[in-house]
């Protein structure tokens, strides 16, 4: 087991509610994905990749390799959206708060996850 746990359960638990946002996406996340690009056909593969990683971090609290590509997969995932918001000129509060933030966010879990 991960010690202490909670720094994943925390992740766990934004992912969870970032799925909830995509699964008929709120106004801000509509309005988001439509500012990068992102195809509305594919718009439905967020909430299954968010709750893929939600159960990721939870079970990786027990088994740490799993925590760790979870943590990987979610740094790759923050890294495309970088890049799409990059390439989309959309340089407001999507790029520097939500996506940057996560993006560490989700670097410092992947350390953490590797260090612990």
């Amino acid at each position: 087991m991960i010690e202490p746990w909670w720094p994943l359960a925390v992740l766990a638990v934004v992912q969870f509610g970032d799925a909830l946002l995509c699964i008929k996406p709120v106004a801000f996340v509509r309005q988001c994905l439509v500012d990068v690009g992102f195809p509305e056909r594919f718009w439905w593969l967020l909430p299954t990749l968010k709750v893929a990683a939600t159960a990721g971090l939870v079970i990786g609290i027990w088994f740490r390799p799993l925590a760790i590509l979870t943590c990987a997969a979610l740094v790759l995932y923050f890294l495309i959206a970088f890049t799409s918001h990059v390439r989309a000129k959309d340089f407001g509060r999507n790029l520097f708060l939500n996506c940057t933030g996560m993006l560490v966010a989700c670097g410092a879990a992947l350390v953490f996850s590797i260090v612990a």
